[in-house]
Order: C-alpha cells, then structure tokens, then sequence
C-alpha cells in the first residue's frame, strides 16, 4: 500500500482529532488516478463493525483489486503513514513546535489570546512575513503595539525579537471591526488598510496626486478623516487633527525566547511610569532587579530608542512596601488586596486606591516614583493631590519637618503641583 502523499500532515491531523472524537476506524481506498493518498478517500467510523460493514460494502478485494480497498485503525494508520513520510513529517513536527514556542512566548509578553490566534492563522497558512496589531487605552492616550514575525530564509521558521510601542496622546480607540484606510483616486475599490493610525497617516502623506485617510469597518460604512489633492493634504477632520499633526512617541522593545518587557510594562513605560524587573542583566552576565523608566525628555539614541534608568533594587532605596505603609490606604489592610496593589505598581499601573482625607474617604489613582523613593496620588481626572494630605497622622508632621525645602520643592515639581 503506497502511503507517500504531499497530504501527510493533513491527514495527520484529521485522524488525530478522528481519535479524539471517538472515531478510531478507518477505510481507505487508493485510486491509481489520485496518485497519492488524499485525505477525501478516507472514511471514518465510531465502531469496527461499521467499517468492516462499509468495507464489505464497497465490493472491493483488499489490495488486489483496480481500486483497493483497505480497513485501519487510526492508531496503526497514524504510524504506517508516518514511516512512509520522514522528512514531511519532521517538517511539519519542526513547524509545529515553532508555532506552539511562539504561541508560549506571546503569552509569556502578555499578548491578548486573539493575537496568538491571529499569529497561529498566518503561520498555518504559512504568510512569508506579517504584523500584528493591538491597542490599549492609556490615561495618557492610546497605546499601539506593532509585532513583526517573519520567516527565516534559512529554515522557514518563524522569529519574534522584537516589537513597537507608540503613545498617541490625541487617539481614539477603534471600534470592533474599524480599521484606517488609505484610499487614492481612481482606486476607489482598493485601499490600503491599517490599525495605527500613525502609520495610515505616514502611508497617505506619502501618496501622489488626490487620496483620502479615512476610518471604518469598509469602503460603504467610511468615515473621511483627511483629504490630499494634487499631492498635498488641503483637509484634516477637526477632531483628528491632533493626531494627524503629532507624531506619535515610539519605542521597540527587544526580547529573547519570550524574555523581555511584557505588553502591560511597554504600554506603561511609554507613559513616563517606572515598571519593576527583577530578571535584568548586566554587560558581564550578572543578574540584578530594578525599577526601569524611559528617558523621554531626552534625545533618542542612534537606534531610534530612549535610553532607560535603572534605578537599582535594594541599593538604590526605594522599598514600596515601607513606603505605603506611610499614607492611608484602606486597601493595605487586606493582605490579598495588598499583595494584589503592590504587583499592580511594580507593572506600571495607576491603581485606584481609596484614602482617608480628614475623616473622609475618597478615591484616588497611585503612580510610584522610584527617583524620589515616593508614589504620587492623582484624581480620577489626572488632577494632582499633595501626598502629604494622605500620610498617617503620626508621620504627616514628622516627615514634613524632617525634609529640607529644596526637597520638598523638588517633589512638588515632580507631581506637577505649582509652587
């Protein structure tokens, strides 16, 4: 019975979930015009009794007649077809295990299921190169995160070293569906579509003669953003214009086998907050944890990239747990709460915290600053609070005399409260 067949990894997979079903019987026939085995020509039964009766059935001798006739159990076919296929099913073998490291890796980052779903789709349908994307609705704007993945030219594999995270502070979350389209005159039925908006709006400038930016779920439910004629962009929609005039604030984070800055602690980085890492190493190998934050009031390095201070854990002295035990923090009574707050801070989130002001309770976001060894408290508007109204009775006087005025000048600035 000749079982070389370019199908291997197909059929593979269809007698694999065959078993899982519960269907474990097979008949096979083997035409001489199909030349190799299709997964079409098999036939599956839940009970050896319908398949001998379908096998009986089909009038054929087993393997002597024009059109053979064969019966198998799944697990004896599984094993017959993969002797007959070697460097078929290697390849595939190697491919699957690419997809499921990758599929661990994206999860490892923190990427949502539908991305590694969307990952899994292209890679099955073995796309040469292809990006995705995924947004996130920040206090500061939206975050959009761009992940290549592109085959080696050398084993077919797919890689994932690095990703894009870029701040729009003026943006929109789209809606389920939506996506941004460029289309250009005389091509109305064609267009250029993308999820950031950023890169849509790099793609219109750069067309020729007269093209539209525009937003939605297709061509007939588009709404116009911006207009080019003759080569320049002679209208923008009011409410985009924030957008379409800033650049967005960018970085790439790099990672090794799924090791790296989550999504969570990139979108919080690109906001100005401090995210905690306590798998870091230096150039000599040695390992160390810190709080890491972008420097994003200074020039980007030649890699297009804001370089990063560490500030280094325990030598530096910034200790989160001693320091919220300094403000009044109901949350901080129930261990679980507690625990759950602190890890909140460490990935570079604003958690809402509810304090106690003269007696009264109110709600408020925490945001650490490792610089200062402080948090700084805001409003659910972003407003900024002095901390010191929030810091136990028994510390408020203490600490407030012991700091020297530049000190608390400086803090001040810091939190953005005038002085």
């Amino acid at each position: 019975m000749r079982l070389e067949t370019k199908y291997a990894e197909v059929i593979i997979g269809l007698l694999e979930d065959a078993q899982d079903v519960g269907l474990p019987h097979v008949v096979l026939e083997l035409r001489p015009q199909d030349m190799e085995l299709q997964p079409h020509q098999l036939s599956l039964f839940e009970t050896l009794g319908e398949a001998l009766d379908y096998l009986d059935g089909a009038h054929y001798l087993s393997g002597d007649a024009e059109f053979p006739v064969y019966y198998r159990h799944a697990d004896q076919l599984l094993e017959e077809i993969k002797k007959s296929n070697p460097l078929t099913i290697k390849k595939a073998d190697m491919n699957r295990n690419n997809l499921e490291n990758l599929k661990e890796e994206m999860k490892a980052l923190g990427f949502k299921d539908k991305l590694i779903a969307e990952m899994q789709q292209k890679m099955e349908a073995n796309v040469p190169q292809f990006m995705l994307h995924d947004t996130i609705a920040g206090n500061k704007g939206i975050v959009n995160l761009s992940v290549p993945l592109k085959q080696s030219g050398q084993s077919e594999h797919y890689y994932l070293n690095k990703y894009e995270v870029s701040l729009d502070k003026g943006g929109k979350m789209l809606e389920p569906g939506q996506q941004y389209m460029v289309i250009a005159k005389g091509e109305e039925n064609k267009f250029r579509n993308f999820q950031d908006p950023h890169q849509a709006i790099e793609y219109f400038k750069e067309k020729k003669g007269d093209a539209e930016l525009a937003v939605g779920k297709d061509l007939k439910n588009k709404t116009l953003l911006a207009t080019m004629e003759n080569d320049k962009v002679n209208y923008v929609v009011k409410d985009f214009q924030r957008t379409f005039n800033n650049p967005a604030v960018t970085q790439t984070f790099y990672v090794e086998s799924g090791k790296g800055f989550t999504a969570e602690q990139a979108a919080n980085l690109i906001q100005g907050r401090a995210v905690y890492r306590d798998d870091l190493a230096n150039a000599a190998g040695m390992s160390y944890k810190a709080w890491v934050l972008l420097d994003l009031n200074n020039p980007k390095d030649r890699h297009g990239n804001f370089l990063s201070k560490h500030y280094h854990d325990p030598s530096y002295g910034f200790d989160l747990g001693k320091v919220l035990d300094n403000f009044n923090i109901r949350e901080l009574n129930d261990p679980a709460k507690r625990e759950k707050l602190e890890e909140s801070l460490r990935q570079g989130n604003r958690p809402l915290v509810t304090v106690n002001k003269d007696g009264e309770e109110m709600k408020l976001h925490l945001e650490t600053s490792p610089r200062y060894s402080q948090i700084n408290l805001f409003q659910e508007n972003g407003k900024p609070e002095k901390r010191e109204q929030f810091l136990k009775p028994e510390l408020s006087q203490a600490m407030l005399a012991g700091k020297g005025k530049e000190q608390v000048k400086e803090q001040q600035q810091e939190q953005g409260i005038a002085v």
